[in-house]
């Protein structure tokens, strides 16, 4: 059954791939690939995994004491694919809310705020601009989100689709570099810090350096390859109402404020990611339904919500659903713990294995593995003298590298962070063609980031 997984895992990982020469929709490969995996485990499992034996028990015990009866293998596998579909779920509405969001400010030609000032089109100038706007904005909203409203910038700047291509791999690479730095920039990164293996500030000293470098080395060596000038897109010219200058800065300052207001609704409730997204895509279209109210229908229907939520991507969002499902199933078998642990018998060297678990997580999501290495590497209680365990500790080495590694590695291949299947969706990027275009410079800047990090370690302590 555990072989069976995995080779659907490997065979829906390739079709995928291999998508255009194939002719095959990623999310209909990725939707069956994620229901077959959990078909299989279901069909196939007559016993409880080991590492499940303890929260099986709890479930036991919690049924019995709610007045139930003992639980068969499938009610619980049940409930375990219902905890993955309640967090899979979340990271889907997150993602919905911010692409309506986003959609909204750009039907109101909110995102011209920024274009406008943007002068230059010179392509080496622009990509620097363009990045560095990202790694930023990254770190105050976070990756998805960044590069989601990013993309949409750059369709304002850029004509030429496949120079397009090549700025939205280097939004992923930024957005990812800004998010690993940042407490509430990257979901794994977010992860570490709920769960104490880091603290807010400490992380942002540690790895910043690291992350920045991960995007100014490839920036740089772009700077001496990169030729020419980009030509602008020509706007199609607007019939009917003209959005006011006003009506423009006052939805771009609400869809920007909204998202900005994301972490810090979070902060402050507790509540999980997507609520504070909910929160906010209702108050900017309560503003659009407000500011619009007057107008006749066929006018206000052009700047609504409900036109922005029929024009969001909802084949990435599938895609997305069945990825993270197929990834569930391989660490419900316990393939990623077994990774982990092998990592550790076989590397022993705590900057191995996070440099290793940020290329896995170029191809397996970065969250599980985040997750299998929380539970498999346990957090220190404090420093006991003992070399390995130390680096365990809160905000110890293994936990600042890991915050940086797994929060850049998934940008060596576009399918291997949010940022990167969101840009993948909403450009039409091909696997293979940011394979050979984005990928290696991506390598290169994350093997920078991780050397100035160890090298930075080496000194400080």
């Amino acid at each position: 059954m555990e072989i069976a997984i995995l080779v659907i895992f490997i065979a829906g990982y390739l079709a995928i791939v291999a998508e255009h020469p194939l002719k095959l929709d990623k999310a209909a490969t990725a939707l069956i690939t994620g229901v077959l995996c959990w078909t299989i485990y279901f069909l196939g499992s007559h016993q409880i995994q080991p590492s499940l034996l303890d929260e099986y028990a709890a479930y036991q015990n919690y049924q019995i004491a709610l007045g139930g009866n003992t639980i068969d293998v499938i009610s619980f596998l049940d409930h375990r694919l219902l905890h993955h579909l309640e967090e899979i779920a979340g990271i889907l509405l997150f993602l919905m809310g911010a692409m309506t969001v986003v959609e909204l400010v750009d039907a109101h030609d909110g995102f011209s705020v920024i274009t406008d000032r943007i002068k230059s089109t010179k392509k080496v100038r622009l990509l620097w601009i363009v990045s560095l706007i990202a790694f930023f904005l990254s770190a105050a909203l976070d990756n998805l989100t960044t590069s989601i409203v990013m993309i949409s910038l750059s369709r304002k700047l850029i004509a030429d689709q496949k120079t397009r291509w090549f700025f939205g791999g280097m939004i992923i690479i930024a957005a990812n570099a800004g998010g690993a730095w940042s407490p509430i920039g990257d979901v794994t990164t977010t992860m570490l810090w709920i769960g104490k293996q880091i603290s807010a500030i400490p992380v942002m000293q540690e790895t910043f350096l690291a992350s920045l470098m991960s995007l100014l080395v490839p920036l740089t060596i772009l700077s001496f390859v990169m030729k020419g000038s980009i030509e602008r897109p020509v706007l199609a010219e607007k019939t009917g109402h003209q959005i006011s200058s006003f009506e423009r800065s006052l939805v771009f300052c609400l869809g920007v404020g909204g998202l900005l207001f994301v972490p810090i609704f979070k902060s402050v409730t507790h509540l999980p990611p997507f609520m504070g997204m909910m929160f906010s895509l209702g108050l900017v279209w309560l503003a659009t339904e407000i500011l619009h109210g007057k107008k006749i229908m066929e006018e206000k229907s052009r700047f609504s919500a409900l036109q922005a939520l029929r024009k969001i991507d909802m084949p990435s969002i599938l895609f997305f659903l069945g990825i993270l499902l197929a990834v569930g199933a391989l660490g419900e078998v316990g393939h990623l713990l077994s990774l982990s642990d092998w990592l550790k018998t076989e590397l022993g060297n705590a900057y191995l294995i996070n440099i290793s678990i940020g290329l896995l997580s170029a191809i397996i999501d970065n969250v599980p593995l985040v997750a299998a290495s929380m539970n498999m590497y346990e957090l220190s209680p404090a420093l006991t003298g003992d070399a390995w365990a130390d680096l365990f500790v809160q905000d110890g080495i293994f936990w600042h590298f890991l915050a940086y590694t797994a929060g850049t590695g998934g940008s060596i291949l576009i399918i291997g962070s949010a940022a990167g299947v969101a840009v993948m969706g909403l450009e039409k990027i091909s696997f293979m063609w940011y394979l050979k275009k984005i990928s290696p410079w991506a390598l290169i800047g994350y093997l920078s980031g991780a050397l100035v990090y160890i090298a930075q370690i080496s000194i400080t302590h």
